[in-house]
Formats: C-alpha cells, sequence, structure tokens
C-alpha cells in the first residue's frame, strides 16, 4: 500500500459532516514543505519568512508603495518596519520618494535583493517541477484554477490589479 493511500483511507474515516479534514491538513503539509525551502535558504542570510514575503512582493513589483506592500501582507505597520529596516540596512532593499507624493515611499529591491528573491522562487520552483514535470504535467492549470480559488476576493483584486499594472514609477539612483 503506497503511503498517500493509507494516509487517505485513514483521514477519510476522520472525515465528518462539513469539515474536510484531509484537504485541511494536506494544505498544512504542503504549505509547511514549500515555505521551508525558502526558509532554509534565507536563514544563512539571517532573514526569516517575513522577510522573504516582503522581498518578493518588491522584487516583484517595483515601485511599490509602502501602503500597497501592507495591503498584499496584511500586517501592520509595525509588523513590517522591522523586516523593511533589515532589508534597507542591509541593502537588499531601496526606497524612493514618490514622483506625485514626496512623502510616499516606493520601494525597490537592490540588485542582491532581486538574485536573492530569485534564488527563492528558484529553491520553491523546484517543488513545483517536481509535480508538474511527471505523468501529472496536465494539472498545473487545475492548481493554479484551484489556488486562485481559495484567495479571497480582494487578494484576487491585488493580483488582477498587479497584472495590469502599468510601468512601474522610474527608480531614482540611491543616494551615498
Amino acid at each position: 500500500m503506497r503511503p498517500q493511500d493509507a494516509w487517505s483511507s485513514q483521514s477519510t474515516r476522520e472525515t465528518s459532516g462539513e469539515v474536510d479534514f484531509e484537504l485541511i491538513e494536506l494544505m498544512f503539509f504542503a504549505y509547511r514543505d514549500f515555505v521551508r525551502d525558502a526558509d532554509l535558504l534565507l536563514e544563512g542570510f539571517g532573514f526569516g519568512r517575513a522577510h522573504h514575503r516582503v522581498l518578493h512582493f518588491v522584487s516583484r513589483r517595483p515601485g511599490l508603495s509602502i501602503a500597497e506592500l501592507l495591503d498584499i501582507l496584511q500586517i501592520t505597520k509595525q509588523s513590517l518596519n522591522r523586516v523593511l529596516k533589515d532589508l534597507l540596512d542591509q541593502g537588499y532593499v531601496d526606497a524612493a520618494p514618490g514622483e506625485s507624493d514626496r512623502r510616499q515611499r516606493r520601494l525597490y529591491a537592490t540588485a542582491q535583493g532581486r538574485a536573492l528573491a530569485c534564488e527563492a522562487a528558484r529553491v520553491q520552483s523546484k517543488r513545483f517541477a517536481r509535480v508538474f514535470d511527471g505523468p501529472q504535467a496536465s494539472s498545473r492549470a487545475a492548481a493554479l484554477s484551484f489556488l486562485l480559488a481559495m484567495i479571497d476576493e480582494g487578494g484576487r483584486d491585488v493580483l488582477a490589479s498587479a497584472a495590469t499594472r502599468p510601468g512601474a514609477p522610474a527608480r531614482r539612483a540611491r543616494k551615498a
């Protein structure tokens, strides 16, 4: 008997009513292992999961404002400040004033920040490649559909706005 068959038959017995323990537990384990890949890489730089999230979105969306980042991450300014300070102080992220509102801070990953974000994405992508390059290669579209459906409407709006976002504001030179 394959391990997943034994696990599935056990969890089916535990599923009752409207609670789907099988999917809930699979989501926990999948997420745990997915983020662990990047956690191990970033640990060597003294960064944690919060640093990874900030670096990922700043790298993917140059010129992102702090307000936009807070909206994406759904965290408080206080939580963001410590992490962002680490990334700014160590040269992984730059902040520049906004074009129209000089009080606004726009965030940009530095070359070093983009390289680290890319390496973290690369190790996580290996996990996807392992799944989708096998006999289930056609399931990538189903996985995308499933994950999008799991996201609340507000989160889907953030994704849609990022996909249609016009070019990011020009990056200003970093002051020495």
